[in-house]
């Protein structure tokens, strides 16, 4: 993927992120998997599904955990992947590693407004997960949670 092309489907998922019902205390997020190919094989966004569910997770569970198109996949998150949840058992830090997901791109880094210290970046890349970050445009993914951060 080119940085052309990780912004085109970064857009993407912002625009996605819109759709998520606003919440107090939780992030409006998108997230979309792009195939090795450059065809999306699945999206989601935070609450879609329930009132619960990441936005990463609703889009890892379109596919089946061993679909072989996920090994050449990027994953795009508005935001950083979630490493601490108290309402599922597993982050989505924790699901994007049971993947074969290699490589993450993201908008913008959690605050310490939620979460005190996330470190999913950390993670991904202490796994040997590329995780590039896109903060050209941070400020757009920011805004979807302006909610939270006024």
């Amino acid at each position: 993927m080119t940085h052309a092309d990780d912004v085109t489907w970064m857009e993407r998922a912002i625009e996605l992120s819109r759709k998520c019902p606003p919440a107090e205390g939780a992030f409006s997020v998108g997230a979309i998997i792009v195939g090795a190919d450059g065809t999306e094989l699945a999206n989601g966004y935070s609450r879609e599904t329930d009132a619960h569910v990441h936005a990463e997770e609703s889009a890892l569970a379109k596919l089946q955990t061993d679909d072989p198109r996920l090994a050449g996949a990027t994953l795009y998150s508005t935001l950083e992947p979630c490493s601490e949840r108290k309402s599922r058992p597993l982050t989505c830090t924790q699901l994007i590693l049971r993947s074969p997901i290699r490589r993450v791109v993201i908008a913008w880094r959690e605050p310490s407004l939620l979460v005190a210290d996330c470190v999913g970046v950390e993670s991904l890349r202490a796994h040997a997960i590329e995780v590039a970050e896109l903060l050209d445009l941070a400020d757009q993914a920011r805004a979807v949670n302006s909610h939270l951060l006024a």
